[in-house]
């Protein structure tokens, strides 16, 4: 489990296809604190740690994982968010985030907004994911607040320590993020579809 507070920035190192997974060498700051076996979100995505050398590490993705979310776009020199598990106790500054990317969405806006940023991303609608106008949104493993609910449409309001401490400000439009909708909203759209 996650909070979506994101503790630092990754830099990838290496991408290595096999068969249909692929290996991806992350170079952070926290490295030195991880251990093999350990899940880690990237960019929202839970990701088990396989090997560690130097500052460097290496998770593997399964062709699910890479089907469902955005890391077969991702190339070497990206910046990705990072986050490590929550430990039982501590606070939960953000929502309770699984790591478990439900689908893709697409920045279609991103307004400057005297000191903060408005971002707009769109979502495919049919796959019964939905926002909650002032529920919670994980894109990129951010946990934020979601503003102007639309069915297949929403905006997060950034301020400025989430835009420099989160790959946010290398978003432009058209780039495709990961959204892990709330475990809320999930249940509420599933009593939806189902009684359609």
């Amino acid at each position: 489990m996650f909070t979506g507070i994101i503790e630092t920035l990754g830099r990838i190192h290496e991408i290595q296809k096999d068969k249909n997974n692929l290996h991806v060498t992350v170079d952070s700051s926290i490295t030195n604190e991880l251990k093999i076996d350990q899940s880690v979100s990237h960019n929202g995505i839970c990701l088990t740690v396989v090997a560690i050398k130097d500052s460097f590490y290496t998770v593997t993705a399964i062709e699910e994982t890479i089907l469902k979310t955005n890391i077969g776009d991702w190339k070497v020199n990206d910046i990705v968010n990072l986050e490590r598990g929550m430990k039982l106790g501590d606070r939960l500054d953000g929502h309770i985030v699984q790591g478990h990317v439900d689908q893709t969405g697409v920045c279609t806006k991103i307004e400057e907004a005297n000191g903060s940023w408005n971002y707009t991303f769109e979502y495919d609608s049919d796959l019964n994911n939905i926002t909650i106008e002032k529920g919670s949104i994980t894109v990129n493993g951010v946990s934020l607040t979601v503003v102007n609910s639309k069915t297949n449409e929403f905006s997060v309001s950034i301020i400025p320590y989430t835009f420099e401490n989160t790959n946010f400000k290398d978003f432009k439009v058209g780039t495709k993020i990961n959204l892990e909708f709330d475990v809320v909203g999930k249940y509420i759209s599933r009593l939806y579809a189902i009684n359609k």
